[in-house]
C-alpha cells in the first residue's frame, strides 16, 4: 500500500539544499509591503473586470494581472573539496539518511580529497515591491551559493541576494537589483472560504510560468512538514487547495479571483512525488508579518504564549486521561510555563483556549497562526474555558525564554555563542584584518532563537563597529541598545552576511 508523502515543492536537480543567511533591508520597501491591497495594482485589476466582481469561473483577467509578478528562481549550491576519510555534514541527510552518502557514491579514495557534486534546484517567487523584493519559500533558497531570478517574460535574469529566512514558516525574502517591477497586490487570507475558486501560479517541473485552477478545499491545515530538519518551533496553518501544484511551484502564488495574493505555495501531499490533488499554501496574512519583520529587523520577532497543549489527533483514552471533554472545541492546555505570558495572565493547566482577539480557535493550527502574527510585547485577549465557565484574559506575549525582547544594554552571554579570536593565519587567508570565530551556537540563546547563523561564521562588525577580537566584541556589546546587526563572512564565501538582532537580555 502506498503511503502518502508530504513534499516541499521545490524541484531538485539532485537533492534539497540546507542553510540560509541574512542581508540588509530597505526601510522604503518595508513600508511598501505594509500597504497591502492598497497598491495601485489592485485598482487596475478590479477596473479590468466588468461589474464589481467577476464570475467565479472567469480567471482570465486575474491571471493576466498576476502572472507578471511571479518569477522563476534557480539555485546552485557548490560544495568545497573535502577529504573523503573525514566526516562531513550531509546536506542531503533528510532525503538519504544520516550516513555519508558521498562516500557511497564516490568511494573512500584512500583518504584523498574528493569533490562533492554541485546541487541545483528550481522554484518560484512573488514580487512584493517594485524595487526588487521577492518572497519565496525557505526551502527554495536554503543553503544556495548562487540564486538567479528570471522574470515571467523570460527575457531578463538577475542575480539575487537572500535577505532573510524563517524555517518555522518556510518563508524567505530575496532581493534583486531592479526597479519598476510589477507588484502583486496582497489580499486578506482570513477572508478565504471553502469552495472559493483560486489560481496557483508558478514554474513546475522547470516549465515556463504555469497557471492552474482549483478551489480552497481546507483551511488551517497542519501537516508536520515545517518541523523537519530539527526545527523546534514550526508554524503551520496552511490553506489547502486542489489546484495542481508540482515540484518547482514552491514559492509561487495562490491567487483569488481579484488577482490578489492569498497564499505562498509550499508543499504537496503525494504518494508519488507529483501532484495528487492536495497542495498547501502559507496564508498571506502570516506571510506579511514574517516578511515585514525580516525587512525591518533582519529577523523574525516571534511572540510566545508559554504553554504546551494537546495535539488534535490524540485518541479517546488519552483524552480521558487528560480530562478533555468532547463537547468543547478549542486547544487544551496541558502545561504552563510559570515564567511565561499565559501564566502571568492567569491561564492554567486544564484550561481550553477557544478564542484570540475575537477569532474562534477550534484547534491548535488556528492558535499557532494567530500567535505567530504577533511579536513580544503585543497584548492579546485570550478567551478560555475553565470548567463550565468561559473567561477572558489579557496576555502580553513574551519571547521563548520567558521575558520581553529587551532593549537593555547587551551582555555577551545573551547571544549564546562560544567565541574565539581569529588567528592571523586565518585572517590572512580570508583577506581580513581580524574577527571573532563562532565555534558553537547554544540552544535558547538570542542568536539561535532569532537568526540562522551557523557555526564557523566569522564576526567582523557589530552595530556598525568593526571588531577584530573577542575583547573588542565585548566592548561594543556593552554599548549596544535596541536592535542591531551582526555582519561577517563564512570561510570559502566572498559574500558578507548580515544577522538582525532584536535586542539582548543581560
Amino acid at each position: 500500500m502506498n503511503k502518502r508523502r508530504l513534499i516541499p515543492t521545490a524541484i531538485l536537480g539532485v537533492a534539497l539544499l540546507a542553510g540560509g543567511y541574512y542581508y540588509g533591508h530597505s526601510q522604503n520597501s518595508y513600508n511598501s509591503i505594509l500597504q497591502d491591497s492598497n497598491h495601485t495594482n489592485v485598482a487596475a485589476v478590479r477596473t479590468a473586470f466588468t461589474g464589481t466582481e467577476p464570475a467565479p469561473a472567469d480567471f482570465e483577467k486575474a491571471a493576466e494581472a498576476a502572472v507578471p509578478s511571479v518569477v522563476h528562481i534557480k539555485t546552485v549550491t557548490k560544495f568545497k573539496q573535502a577529504a573523503s576519510g573525514s566526516r562531513q555534514q550531509n546536506p542531503l541527510g533528510d532525503m538519504f539518511g544520516d550516513d555519508d552518502m558521498f562516500r557511497r557514491f564516490f568511494g573512500d579514495g584512500g583518504g584523498q580529497p574528493f569533490a562533492q557534486p554541485e546541487q541545483r534546484a528550481s522554484g518560484s517567487g512573488v514580487i512584493i515591491s517594485n524595487d526588487g523584493y521577492i518572497v519565496t519559500n525557505n526551502h527554495v533558497v536554503d543553503g544556495a551559493t548562487d540564486v538567479t531570478v528570471t522574470l515571467s517574460s523570460g527575457t531578463k535574469s538577475y542575480k539575487a541576494k537572500v535577505v532573510g529566512t524563517d524555517a518555522s514558516t518556510d518563508l524567505a525574502l530575496i532581493k534583486i537589483d531592479a526597479t519598476n517591477l510589477p507588484v502583486m497586490p496582497v489580499g486578506n487570507s482570513d477572508d478565504v472560504h471553502l469552495g472559493q475558486p483560486v489560481l496557483a501560479i508558478g514554474y513546475p517541473l522547470n516549465l515556463d510560468v504555469t497557471v492552474t485552477q482549483g478551489i480552497i478545499s481546507a483551511k488551517s491545515r497542519s501537516i508536520g512538514i515545517n518541523g523537519r530538519s530539527g526545527n523546534n518551533a514550526p508554524v503551520e496553518a496552511f490553506i489547502q487547495t486542489d489546484a495542481a501544484v508540482n515540484p518547482g511551484s514552491s514559492g509561487g502564488a495562490l491567487v483569488n479571483a481579484n488577482g490578489e495574493l492569498i497564499g505562498i505555495n509550499s508543499a504537496i501531499a503525494s504518494p508519488t512525488g507529483s501532484y495528487a490533488g492536495y497542495a498547501y499554501a502559507i496564508p498571506a496574512n502570516l506571510m506579511k508579518k514574517i516578511i515585514s519583520d525580516i525587512m525591518k529587523f533582519g529577523s523574525v520577532q516571534r511572540g510566545y504564549l508559554g504553554i504546551t497543549y494537546a495535539p488534535a489527533d490524540i485518541d479517546d483514552a488519552q483524552k480521558k486521561e487528560l480530562g478533555i471533554k468532547d463537547d468543547v472545541n478549542g486547544v487544551f492546555v496541558t502545561d504552563v510555563d510559570p515564567q511565561g505570558a499565559a501564566a502571568e495572565a492567569g491561564i492554567k493547566k486544564g484550561d481550553v483556549i477557544v478564542g484570540i482577539d475575537g477569532v474562534a480557535i477550534p484547534a491548535a493550527p488556528q492558535m499557532v497562526e494567530q500567535i505567530a502574527r504577533h511579536k513580544p510585547g503585543d497584548k492579546l485577549k485570550i478567551t478560555f474555558q475553565r470548567g463550565n465557565q468561559q473567561e477572558v484574559a489579557e496576555v502580553t506575549l513574551k519571547n521563548k525564554i520567558g521575558s520581553f525582547a529587551s532593549l537593555a544594554p547587551a551582555a555577551l552571554e545573551s547571544l549564546g555563542l562560544s567565541l574565539s579570536d581569529l588567528s592571523k593565519e586565518e585572517a590572512s587567508q580570508l583577506g581580513i584584518d581580524g574577527g571573532v570565530k563562532v565555534a558553537d551556537i547554544k540552544d535558547g540563546g538570542v542568536i539561535s532563537e532569532q537568526t540562522n547563523m551557523k557555526p564557523g561564521f566569522i564576526i567582523t562588525n557589530v552595530a556598525g563597529r568593526n571588531v577584530k577580537n573577542v575583547q573588542e566584541l565585548k566592548a561594543v556589546l556593552a554599548d549596544v541598545k535596541g536592535n542591531f546587526q551582526i555582519s561577517g563572512v563564512y570561510p570559502g564565501s566572498n559574500e558578507v552576511y548580515y544577522y538582525g538582532v532584536n535586542g539582548l537580555n543581560k
